[in-house]
């Protein structure tokens, strides 16, 4: 199934449930995340640049070094890691690409599509990520 999500945050949203599924403590290197997640490497580390640079995950340098979620993992939502890397215009854009498409001047599947955005934000919104941990190391299995 493909999603209206990026390659890069999809990655990234497996990412951060990944780490919310490890101690709070442990450091995980950027090698484990993407052999654990069948993620190419080049783009693990782009992908974990980024969020660090969102401060969604922190980072540690040297041999110790690694990554790990910069705040509890019941304080961080989906919606936060999609808006770090995805930004909020998903929920804003045309599906059909219309570039005039707008509230005054809807296309043909602007209301219907609103309401799919709608619900996706909502969900996103909902639940944090510690409610995903048991599933995320069932998905993992």
């Amino acid at each position: 199934m493909n999603s209206f999500f990026s390659k890069k945050c999809e990655y990234g949203l497996q990412a951060v449930l990944y780490l919310a599924a490890t101690d709070e403590d442990y450091i995980c290197s950027s090698e484990e995340i993407s052999n654990k997640l069948l993620i190419p490497r080049e783009f693990t580390s782009k992908i974990l640049q980024s969020l660090t640079e969102s401060k969604i995950i922190e980072s540690r340098k040297g041999k110790a070094g690694g990554f790990k979620l910069a705040k509890k993992a019941s304080e961080l939502k989906l919606i936060d890691v999609v808006i770090a890397i995805d930004g909020d215009e998903i929920f804003n854009n045309c599906v059909m690409g219309f570039t005039n498409c707008t509230k005054d001047k809807k296309c043909m599947l602007h209301d219907e599509w609103q309401g799919i955005l709608n619900n996706a934000m909502v969900m996103l919104s909902r639940d944090t990520l510690d409610s995903f941990k048991n599933k995320m190391i069932d998905q993992l299995q």
